[in-house]
């Protein structure tokens, strides 16, 4: 996941959009406040296959929207992949 200020975005939109091309998410902020998101678009057949995962056990699907204006509460800088792990193995919640 990218994250850029919206002054850069415009200066540099074909690039970010090449990162959301590739599969990437591009976080939008306002004076480093998220407001937005570009997400690659997903064409039918992936939404096919996710239901043949669910279906068959071996996807979860989210139980809930993630509440981004908490998830970039965090302080500034790189996150540990300790910290990481732990943060997605506790998302997923009981399964």
């Amino acid at each position: 996941m990218k994250t850029v200020n919206i002054g850069e975005l415009k200066n540099q939109l074909s690039g970010y959009l090449q990162y959301v091309k590739n599969g990437e998410e591009v976080v939008i902020r306002d004076r480093s406040v998220p407001v937005a998101r570009i997400l690659p678009f997903r064409h039918g057949a992936g939404w096919d296959e996710e239901a043949q995962l669910v279906a068959s056990g071996a996807l979860k699907m989210p139980e809930e929207e993630i509440d981004w204006s908490q998830f970039f509460l965090a302080p500034a800088g790189n996150v540990s992949q300790e910290i990481a792990v732990e943060v997605a193995i506790d998302s997923r919640g009981d399964r």
